[in-house]
């Protein structure tokens, strides 16, 4: 299927295969994203961070799949705002877009401020707001530069991030055979019957799945896979399945090992949590390893995935006049959406100089945003499959839908009041602009072709 048949012009370079998709979803996901929030999900799971991700997995999971039957079925930029537009109708899809937009404008403010706190431990001296604007101005650049340079650059940093956690978790096992913390590998980072209530656990859940949140991300590129016309568009359901699968079991075994590690330890700042229990259990080159590392990883690959999705979403909802549409302009030589990019880079920076200091309270807000969206995804694949094609895979096209929305719906019941408070404020601000689109501006639907 091509965009055409949407009535879309191709405009975004097809260069991306399926270990390109693969690649930028465990990039944005950051396979040692644990490492920068695992205080707050320690601290919020009691010492049961292991099986905050193993929930965290097994609800996204569902959302995975979701996604790629969307993306099937429509093959193009927009990811969940595309999908509910298409798979309900072009108003709860703006909703699904403006929520999604909470997470994607957010994200990439969360991931600097996440590196910059880490270099803070490691280069005090240098104010937050110089590593914002480095990190900023680097991604920025590598974005608009191509996806295919945004691609090679993502190849590059994974290789580093697995190096880098196949010596963590090697040193940390060792360190456990000579006795430090829990003394070796135990079942109470899974469930430790003196501190487990699920409420509990949820709360932490849903901070914990920051770290799942760029296996979507993989869908904003639909127009730029080579081969889609002859392949419809499985490749990217399946890179979406396989870079949450391969992720999420990574971020298991390493806040395992880290939560055994941990046991009795004090962390006076839940910031650089992890980076302590690093070095207690290697040394100080550890330490500075893990913050090196989670430095780069969050702030310049992860930002950077972050980045080019969120572009993608706004040119995608600027060409179908849902935002201004000098969103929509393409680089005539790149061929990417810079002023989308540019855009995104200076919201970047002014609502990282404002939460500089509240990571936690931007982390759930951020969250609150996807899970909303995600939400509508799963309406979105039951009414485009089952009411509206009449499909008779109730598995695939209800069952699992229903079993995401539950778990997703509770995961948001879970969270911080103060965030959902704030979230809610954020999608009525959506509906009554898009009341003044609508009924003040006059402006007419979107032709939308299924």
């Amino acid at each position: 299927m091509s965009v055409e048949q949407f009535g879309y012009k191709q405009e975004l370079k097809r260069a991306l295969s399926f270990r390109d998709l693969v690649i930028y979803g465990m990039i944005f996901m950051v396979p040692i994203a644990p490492f920068g929030v695992y205080g707050y999900v320690s601290d919020g799971a009691k010492g049961m961070v292991a099986l905050a991700y193993m929930i965290g997995m097994f609800g996204m999971i569902f959302t995975a799949f979701s996604y790629a039957r969307m993306s099937e079925a429509f093959p193009v930029a927009g990811s969940v705002y595309a999908y509910a537009q298409r798979g309900i109708n072009e108003y709860v899809g703006f909703i699904a877009g403006w929520s999604i937009l909470l997470d994607y404008i957010l994200v990439p403010s969360l991931l600097y401020l996440v590196s910059a706190a880490a270099l803070g431990a490691l280069i005090p001296s240098v104010p937050i707001w110089v590593w914002l604007i480095l990190f900023i101005g680097i991604n920025t650049i590598i974005n608009i530069r191509g996806i295919e340079f945004t691609a090679g650059a993502n190849r590059i940093i994974l290789v580093a991030e697995f190096i880098v956690l196949a010596i963590f978790i090697v040193v940390g096992l060792v360190a456990l055979k000579n006795g430090m913390g829990a003394g070796g590998l135990t079942m109470k980072p899974i469930y430790d019957s003196q501190n487990f209530s699920l409420s509990t656990v949820m709360g932490a859940v849903s901070i914990a799945v920051l770290s799942f949140l760029g296996f979507d991300g993989i869908s904003t590129l639909s127009e730029e896979v080579k081969g889609c016309e002859e392949a419809g568009n499985k490749l990217v359901g399946r890179a979406t399945v396989s870079a949450l699968l391969i992720v999420g079991s990574l971020f298991i075994i390493q806040t395992w090992i880290a939560s055994d590690l941990g046991r009795g330890m004090n962390f006076d700042n839940l910031d650089i949590a992890f980076y302590q229990i690093a070095g207690a259990a290697g040394g100080i080159w550890l330490r500075n390893l893990t913050i090196i590392a989670t430095a780069f990883s969050w702030g310049i690959a992860n930002a950077l995935a972050a980045q080019a999705a969120i572009s993608r979403v706004l040119f995608s909802m600027a060409r179908d006049k849902k935002l201004p549409l000098v969103l929509a302009k393409v680089h005539p030589k790149y061929r990417t959406p810079y002023i989308s990019t540019i855009f995104v880079a200076i919201i970047s920076l002014g609502v990282g100089l404002f939460f500089q200091s509240q990571i936690a309270n931007l982390t759930v807000l951020v969250n609150f945003g996807a899970l909303v969206s995600f939400l509508l995804l799963h309406i979105s694949v039951i009414n485009h499959y089952i009411i509206r094609e009449k499909s008779k895979h109730y598995f695939k096209h209800l069952i699992m839908p229903i079993i995401g929305f539950a778990v997703i719906a509770y995961v948001l019941y879970g969270m911080d009041m103060a965030a959902i408070k704030l979230g809610s404020v954020w999608i009525v601000i959506g509906i009554i602009y898009l009341a003044v689109l609508t009924f003040v501006l006059k402006q007419k639907p979107t032709s939308i072709k299924l």
